[in-house]
């Protein structure tokens, strides 16, 4: 089978053996045999799974989107099993899909739930630099992947409901994450940063984590083109920063793509170090990243196949057939840094994180990734 076909057969395998309250594609939750709640991984995949029913109109993708996120949604716009006072920026980033579906269904109950994630916003607590924390139960800390979770949605809000009020303030925080957390030298972000100086984890001086993952990389990629994507003509200004500043990270990640499969190592800037490993997540991110801000002007045309080579790479060595089912492997469970694991942030906790299969935070970007190869092919068509 060829890569679409398998893709198609893979999606549709993980969408009949999912629902709202077991989705096939949490592993995190199916691990911790807890009942599912509002959380971002889910939300990766649905909003994938809308964007296949935009490219491909096909209604089986959008009639279990909207299925799936009606059961959370309620008809005040209150979610289930979510707490906008829990200050945590991964539960924001379900909301894109609100948007999407209101976009198409006209459900009230999804317009009402978008002002109840702005609410959370509204009061998320900020570093002393204006950037939100990453949750509440991390203190003055900001996270590259808080980028992809919070600011797309926080854009779109802005521009959709409030005249763009506060999209200087989302543009700030991509500038403050720039100025603190990359390093000029090779041009990549840390992992996060601490603004109290505090934690275990930080450089005392710099306030910055030791190391470069690649999914948190990804994130950032992806929070720079999705929220330049949403952004009017208008604001040449502000899309020329986060233009600048999403080509100058492609830029610093291309060294350190495989020249093989085209994927990237889960610590990025150690691959020849033992025993780290070329992720599937990440690397299916910047697949993804890549291919889009080509598509859309971001990037010259050239480095679309730079994505596509990363694509091909995934399905070539990770995505497999066992027992007539199909497998997506090599995709790091989580990482994060502090908390109550003394999670250090050092290359070895990078390798201590278990790898699993079938996780939509590798999954959703595959298919993002996939839908960027169709959508190239209609406009080579």
């Amino acid at each position: 089978m060829g890569s679409s076909r398998i893709l198609n057969t893979y999606i549709h395998q993980l969408i009949e053996t999912s629902t709202p309250q077991a989705p096939a594609w949490n592993i995190e939750k199916i691990r911790a045999g807890k009942p599912n709640t509002w959380n971002y991984i889910d939300g990766c995949m649905i909003k994938a799974l809308i964007e296949l029913y935009e490219i491909t109109g096909k209604d089986v993708y959008l009639d279990f989107a909207d299925r799936f996120i009606d059961y959370f949604v309620q008809d005040d716009g209150t979610i289930k099993y979510y707490d906008p006072k829990e200050y945590n920026l991964d539960n924001v980033n379900a909301g894109k899909t609100l948007h999407q579906l209101y976009a198409i269904t006209g459900k009230d109950r999804y317009r009402k739930a978008m002002d109840v994630i702005r609410g959370q916003l509204e009061h998320q607590p900020r570093t002393r630099e204006g950037s939100f924390w990453h949750k509440l139960i991390y203190p003055n800390q900001i996270w590259l992947d808080g980028l992809y979770m919070a600011q797309p949605f926080y854009m779109q809000y802005e521009l959709s409901f409030r005249d763009g009020r506060a999209c200087a303030d989302s543009i700030h925080q991509f500038e403050v994450v720039r100025e603190l957390m990359r390093n000029e030298r090779n041009g990549l972000y840390y992992h996060a940063y601490d603004s109290s100086r505090k934690e275990f984890w930080c450089d005392p001086v710099t306030g910055l984590s030791a190391n470069f993952w690649l999914r948190a990389e990804g994130w950032f990629a992806m929070a720079l083109i999705d929220t330049w994507e949403l952004m009017p003509a208008s604001m040449s200004g502000e899309r020329d920063v986060l233009r600048r500043m999403f080509v100058e990270l492609i830029d610093a990640m291309l060294p350190y793509q495989d020249p093989d499969t085209g994927m990237w190592h889960q610590v990025i800037n150690l691959g020849r170090i033992a025993p780290n490993y070329l992720e599937t997540s990440g690397s299916a991110i910047f697949a993804n990243a890549i291919m889009k801000g080509a598509r859309l002007g971001v990037l010259d045309e050239r480095y679309y196949d730079y994505g596509r080579k990363a694509f091909a790479g995934i399905c070539d060595t990770c995505l497999s057939e066992e027992d007539g089912r199909l497998t997506l492997d090599n995709i790091c469970l989580v990482a994060g840094l502090g908390n109550t694991d003394h999670r250090e942030g050092t290359f070895d906790y990078y390798m201590r994180e278990p790898k699993v299969r079938n996780d939509a935070k590798g999954v959703a970007p595959l298919v993002l990734a996939y839908i960027e190869t169709l959508r190239h092919g209609k406009e080579a068509g």
